[in-house]
C-alpha cells in the first residue's frame, strides 16, 4: 500500500530572505497529514460553540420572528446569571421580526429586557403573552399596543390589560385587548448585604 504524501506547492517568493529557508511555509500552516486534520475536525466545532456560547452571553439585541398560528412560541436570552424569556401565541397575518435586546447596568444593579417589533405596530392578534425574567426581580415593567417607530409614538397598554409579579409581565385574561408591540423590564439585580 502507497504511504499518503502531501501535493508538492510552489512557493511563493517572500522577503526578508531568511523566510525564503525550505519548511518555513510549512512551520506556519495548519497541520497536515491525517492525524491533523482530525485535530483541526475537533477544535473547528469546539470553537464555534465557544463562540456562541460567549455570543448568547452578550449584552445587546437579537432578531427573532413572532410567529402566528395559535400555537405558544418562546424566545430567551441570558446574560450571565439573568434570563429573558418571551412566550407568547398569536394568530392572523404573516411571520413579523421583532427584537429582544437585554443589558446590565454598569454597577450591577439592574437587568433590563425590551421586547419589540422595530416597525412599530403589530398585526398580529395576540391571544396570550407573558415575559419573565430569572435572577432578579422586577421594579418597573410596561406593556404598549404600540412601539414609538417612524414618527409614531408609544401607547401604552390599560393596566387592566397586564399584570406584574416579581418575576413576569404577562396579559390579564379576559381583559387584554390582543394588541402587542411592546414589553420593558426593569429588574433589581440581587445584591450582597454588608
Amino acid at each position: 500500500m502507497a504511504a499518503w504524501a502531501p501535493a508538492e506547492r510552489p512557493r511563493p517568493a517572500l522577503s526578508p530572505p531568511a523566510r525564503r529557508r525550505p519548511g518555513f511555509l510549512s512551520k506556519m500552516a495548519a497541520p497536515s497529514g491525517r492525524s491533523g486534520g482530525r485535530l483541526w475536525i475537533a477544535l473547528v466545532p469546539a470553537a464555534l460553540l465557544c463562540l456562541a456560547t460567549r455570543a448568547a452571553e452578550e449584552p445587546g439585541t437579537a432578531h427573532f420572528d413572532v410567529r402566528p398560528g395559535g400555537e405558544v412560541h418562546s424566545f430567551s436570552r441570558s446574560l450571565g446569571d439573568y434570563t429573558c424569556t418571551f412566550t407568547y401565541s398569536a394568530q392572523g397575518g404573516t411571520n413579523e421580526q421583532w427584537e429582544m435586546n437585554i443589558g446590565v447596568s454598569e454597577d450591577n444593579l439592574l437587568f433590563s429586557c425590551s421586547v419589540w417589533r422595530p416597525q412599530g405596530k403589530s398585526y398580529l392578534f395576540f391571544t396570550q403573552f407573558k415575559a419573565e425574567v430569572k435572577g432578579a426581580k422586577i421594579e418597573h415593567a410596561m406593556a404598549y399596543s404600540q412601539a414609538a417607530a417612524g414618527g409614531q409614538s408609544n401607547i401604552p397598554l390599560k393596566q387592566e390589560e397586564f399584570e406584574i409579579t416579581e418575576t413576569t409581565v404577562s396579559h390579564r385574561e379576559g381583559k387584554f385587548r390582543f394588541e402587542l408591540s411592546k414589553l420593558m423590564i426593569v429588574a433589581k439585580t440581587p445584591r450582597d448585604e454588608l
